[in-house]
């Protein structure tokens, strides 16, 4: 059996090696990703926040999220389904959040789709994709998938009912960060 890649930290907890420094992403591996996240508000906001981290770290995203919550009215699809030209403006001029006219677009455009899913809820909808078995549990970075057969029917489901920017990389970092899939390494703490 291969060592694994978890790091000790100054504390004596072995996390994921990504989650090991900044203080940021301490606190975001130790307190958030991984565990379940339910409720179509805060699921609309993950899949807002994973949708304007495409192509970019999530350390620009994390450091931003509050910034993120106001400028995106606390993420409530009903408010943020309203926004029209004078917002996108707005948006576009805050340098508080990633200014790109796509991603802001997408997140208004999924607002909509929010308050548009028809006898079901974002949170239903989602966590349907759960996988039905865990996987087994990552000892390496190379054992961490991009994509799964899961993330790619949640992406085209999700596509199917108006949601923009939710490729099947941004469903399964989705997926891992609202706990439906658990890859912390095996002997992470967290795990």
């Amino acid at each position: 059996m291969s060592p694994s890649a978890t790091v000790l930290g100054e504390d004596g907890l072995r996390r994921c090696p990504w989650g090991l420094s900044p203080p940021d992403y301490v606190e975001y591996h130790d307190q958030e990703w991984g565990r379940a996240v339910h409720g179509d508000r805060a699921l609309y906001e993950r899949i807002s926040l994973e949708a304007f981290q495409s192509g970019l770290s999530w350390i620009t995203i994390l450091r931003r999220r509050e910034t993120f919550r106001k400028a995106f009215s606390g993420f409530d699809p009903a408010v943020v389904a309203e926004f029209g030209d004078a917002d996108i403006e707005r948006l576009m001029a805050d340098p508080g959040i990633i200014r790109n006219r796509a991603k802001v677009l997408a997140t208004i455009a999924n607002a909509r789709a929010v308050l548009e899913l028809d006898g079901t809820t974002l949170d239903a909808l989602i966590w349907s994709f759960a996988p039905k078995k865990p996987g087994r549990a990552p000892r390496a970075m190379g054992d961490v998938p991009a994509v799964t057969p899961e993330s790619t029917a949640l992406a085209k489901e999700l596509k199917r009912h108006g949601f923009r920017f939710v490729g099947p990389t941004t469903a399964y970092a989705l997926m891992q960060a609202c706990g439906l899939v658990n890859d912390h390494f095996a002997d992470c703490f967290a795990r």
